[in-house]
């Protein structure tokens, strides 16, 4: 009888182990597959525009990065392709948040004779950039953040990456994203209005941080097939 009795309470432990290994796994399959979700972070009357943060698409488990759209109003075909695409990839290796500025006011338009430093919706998104997302990013624990913008081709390419601080890391991560793709290079221009609102104090500040230029009149399945190059390429960055 007492034999009896150790084997059964040898296999009732057993069946708990066994139970527990289950849960833990359905609970860490759970966790690795986490919805992602929309925050505010800035919405004041006060202010010519808002701010909301897209949280945790891809694995959350994983390092962080950080996508940020929405800084000049006028690039917004870019910026929603970027929304669209990546909040429904699957299998991604790092985890992402995407950062969206959203102009009201003196948003303009292509063609309305002002240039990048006259532009009060350029400005507009500069400054909730620098205000909002700039202190949300350097204190977030991102391990990289990526500013995407677009451009009526002046540049010599219209399809590129770089950052605009030399010797970097993310300069380094920008040459490495162009490298992997097959339709981005690396330009850096002479000169960007945007630089000083986040890009720049980032890369000072222990984040790595570099652009995403696509062409504002490239056709959608061309913009598409730019931003699924750059999400794979960054999505493989080996990340110090």
């Amino acid at each position: 009888m007492k034999k009896e009795y150790i084997i059964i309470t040898i296999l009732i432990v057993i069946i708990l182990i066994f139970c527990l290994l289950i849960i833990t796994t359905l609970n860490n399959q759970s966790n690795s597959n986490g919805k992602s979700y929309r925050e505010t972070i800035a919405n004041n009357s006060d202010e010519p525009g808002s701010v909301e943060v897209i949280k945790n698409i891809g694995n959350p488990n994983s390092k962080k990065i950080a996508y940020v759209v929405g800084m000049h109003p006028l690039e917004h075909l870019t910026h929603e392709t970027l929304v669209e695409i990546l909040p429904n990839m699957s299998n991604l290796n790092y985890c992402y948040d995407i950062y969206v500025i959203n102009i009201t006011e003196d948003v303009g338009y292509y063609g309305d004779g002002l240039d990048n430093y006259e532009n009060p919706g350029r400005q507009n998104g500069q400054n909730l950039a620098y205000k909002y997302v700039y202190p949300e990013i350097v204190n977030g624990d991102y391990e990289l953040a990526v500013d995407v913008h677009s451009n009526i081709g002046a540049y010599d390419f219209k399809t590129f990456v770089f950052c605009p601080l030399k010797e970097c890391m993310g300069a380094e991560y920008a040459d490495n994203v162009s490298q992997n793709c097959e339709n981005i290079t690396y330009y850096a221009p002479q000169s960007t209005t945007s630089g000083p609102y986040l890009t720049i104090p980032l890369n000072e500040n222990g984040i790595p941080a570099f652009y995403f230029e696509e062409y504002s009149f490239a056709p959608q399945y061309e913009k598409d097939r730019h931003m699924l190059e750059l999400i794979n390429a960054v999505d493989n960055l080996n990340l110090n």
